[in-house]
């Protein structure tokens, strides 16, 4: 038994330096839009055309995933999407003028679609090869990776303005990841074992190969996980311009925005198993959901450096757990549907930001944060609409056939 949970400890280890690279690599960029939109003379409006194309890249990116993970594998797609995202970080701090940035963020939304249905497979393989839940505490290694990127951000911040030192070193620090990631992952093929209860209808489905509709399960998970990652990434992207340029902070306080959402995640990820033990997924998310987007509201209204600070805690507090519980709903139902709502919380991580600087450019940011509150009751509404388990799930246990909370 040792041994097991010993292989177990060592393998999440692995998948989590995937998740704290993604947080890592999306997190130095967005904490340095500031200084892009300077660099390159941009408006609100061009920076959020920015972001929606990296949405774009990332929406582009199902089919590609589909084929990718076919041939490649979880293991060989993870490794590769990380280095394409190493290249296209380096990448971004030479860019020469606005164009050349908008390709280079479409290609950073391919591969961070990648890269995200590739580490969740490996997580939701991790669970079913041993019966046990990893998925929240791997989230919270993504917003541990986002944390410590702000912090870089704000210390290379106060020694240089550039973008090309800030995005050497951290290259350097997510080579070091893919390096620690890299001997543990599972091998190839491993997302794709299903439980002995699901294992002839995963073969009756291939013996058809026909394209199946998503189901209605898929389609509100989609949406939920669409919406909440909505919130997540609207944030990570809007926060210091906001502090910076709403609230009057100054530079070296505006990265502290994603700080803070950061921390408060990674913390409330460290004890969310425990959470949804006690209270049911369903509860955690509905509750949470509504924490985040009073939260913020109330910080919107207050106006002010601090206010909106421990806005942001609320956001971070309150939308932890979401992804994590339907990440898990979603492997419950099958790889298909594990692929279908990570490609669309990716559409949502990356267009919602997009969407967000279009309102603002019409009506300022602080309308544009108001929509990342309402995106938050959204996503209690559509959770609504599924059945829950009352505690966490079991793994292996097909969503049709849990009890309604």
């Amino acid at each position: 038994m040792p041994r097991v949970l010993d292989e177990f400890r060592r393998t999440q280890l692995a998948i989590a330096a995937l998740f704290c690279f993604l947080g890592f690599q999306y997190a130095s960029w967005a904490s340095r839009l500031p200084a892009l939109k300077s660099r390159l003379d941009l408006n609100t409006g061009e920076v959020g055309l920015l972001l929606m194309v990296t949405g774009a890249g990332a929406a582009a990116s199902f089919p590609l995933v589909a084929y990718l993970m076919r041939r490649l594998g979880a293991r060989r797609l993870a490794l590769l999407s990380g280095l394409c995202l190493i290249a296209i970080l380096l990448a971004l701090s030479a860019a020469p003028d606005y164009p050349v940035a908008l390709v280079i963020l479409c290609a950073d939304g391919v591969a961070v679609g990648c890269l995200n249905v590739a580490m969740n497979a490996q997580g939701a393989a991790l669970e079913a090869a041993h019966g046990r839940t990893a998925m929240t505490q791997l989230h919270a290694t993504f917003s541990g990776g986002a944390f410590l990127a702000a912090l870089v951000s704000s210390g290379m911040n106060t020694l240089t303005s550039g973008l090309a030192p800030h995005f050497a070193v951290a290259s350097v620090v997510l080579l070091l990841l893919l390096a620690c990631a890299r001997p543990r992952l599972l091998p190839d093929g491993a997302e794709d074992r299903q439980p002995a209860g699901q294992a002839d209808e995963r073969k009756g489905a291939k013996r058809r190969r026909r394209p199946a509709m998503p189901s209605r399960v898929m389609l509100w998970l989609g949406v939920a996980m669409a919406f909440g990652e909505v919130v997540e990434g609207s944030m990570n992207d809007w926060s210091a311009l906001y502090l910076k340029d709403v609230a009057d902070a100054s530079s070296q306080v505006a990265p502290l925005g994603i700080a803070v959402i950061s921390a408060t995640m990674v913390v409330a990820r460290l004890v969310g198993d425990s959470w949804r033990s006690r209270w049911g997924d369903a509860r955690v998310v509905r509750i949470g959901s509504a924490v985040a987007g009073t939260g913020l509201a109330l910080a919107l209204l207050a106006g002010g450096v601090v206010p909106a600070l421990i806005g942001f805690a609320c956001v971070g507090l309150g939308v932890s757990a979401v992804a994590p519980c339907l990440y898990v709903a979603a492997a419950a139902e099958g790889p298909e549907a594990l692929s279908l709502v990570a490609s669309m919380g990716t559409t949502g991580l990356l267009a919602g930001p997009a969407l967000i600087g279009l309102v603002a450019s019409a009506g300022g940011l602080a309308w544009g944060m108001g929509v990342v509150a309402a995106s938050a009751v959204v996503v209690a509404l559509c959770t609504t609409r599924l059945r829950w388990r009352s505690g966490a799930a079991e793994p292996g246990l097909p969503a049709a056939e849990r009890g309604a909370v």
